[in-house]
């Protein structure tokens, strides 16, 4: 599993609604990538997650959080990186 920083990343049509949805952008997306604690999953895919500062409501509850974690399942192809889903957490 190298960090893929010279590989593109394709983002999924799936990943990019939740995405929206769930309030990551794609800064976060790239940086859980790259900085981000790798795990295997399963089917050959890779997990990885990463915490920010956030400080500021919630897109979905309108809570404010100090904290959001970003994370994320990925597939890593010779060639290119494939975002498959994203999950948010917000957290104090």
């Amino acid at each position: 599993m190298s960090d893929g920083g010279d590989k593109p990343i394709v983002i999924s049509l799936h990943a990019k609604t939740r995405m929206v949805q769930r309030g990551a952008t794609f800064e976060e997306v790239t940086k859980v990538l790259r900085e981000g604690q790798k795990e295997q999953a399963k089917r050959g895919k890779w997990h990885s997650i990463l915490k920010f500062e956030f400080d500021k409501p919630s897109p979905i509850t309108g809570l404010t959080y100090t904290h959001k974690t970003v994370d994320i399942v990925f597939l890593e192809e010779p060639e290119r990186i494939v975002v498959l889903t994203v999950k948010v957490y917000y957290h104090n």
